[in-house]
């Protein structure tokens, strides 16, 4: 009896876990994620075999003006299956190796992301993810300090911000 008010005790409070003065929140592998202004969520893996996140984007156009490179892309909102066109400066290009193919060059860009009640800027890669089940990755170097994955859960928090409210 008292194992099973302890097991109902722990799980009636969002799970946290302490290092040091830092609390980090428990997600679970996969998790709903807001990721733009325009207010759609994706289904997010979390990947702590990954170190940069990457997200599935399409029509991937580079542009400049003036002395600033931009990048355009398509992204799939999954609620209505139509494509949202987003522009965000491009902070880098990088180059990842695969196992089958020859090295990709991929265009890096900042964006907003909010997982559970945590809104954090991170870098992605933008690619094609077709072949993949979700649609974003998030790796190591967007949950550094902040995030702990426990393997055995998934969808633990729903998004718990306004987009409308993303810093610039």
């Amino acid at each position: 009896m008292l194992l099973i008010l302890v097991a109902v005790v722990a799980h009636a409070t969002p799970p946290v876990a302490q290092a040091g003065e830092v609390e980090k929140a428990i997600f679970g592998h996969v998790e709903r994620v807001i990721i733009s202004e325009k207010g759609f969520s994706l289904k997010a893996r979390l990947d702590t075999g990954a170190q940069t996140s990457s997200l599935d984007a399409h029509n991937i156009v580079r542009l400049r003006r003036g002395d600033v490179r931009y990048v355009r892309f398509d992204v799939m909102d999954p609620d209505t299956g139509d494509f949202v066109t987003l522009e965000r400066p491009l902070v880098r290009n990088v180059r990842i190796r695969q196992h089958t193919a020859p090295p990709m060059r991929r265009p890096v860009v900042k964006m907003w992301l909010c997982l559970g009640h945590k809104v954090r800027e991170v870098e992605v890669n933008l690619t094609s993810r077709s072949d993949f089940l979700y649609p974003l990755l998030i790796g190591r170097s967007a949950m550094r300090g902040s995030i702990v994955v426990d393997p055995e859960l998934t969808f633990t928090a729903r998004p718990q911000c306004d987009p409308t409210e993303f810093p610039e």
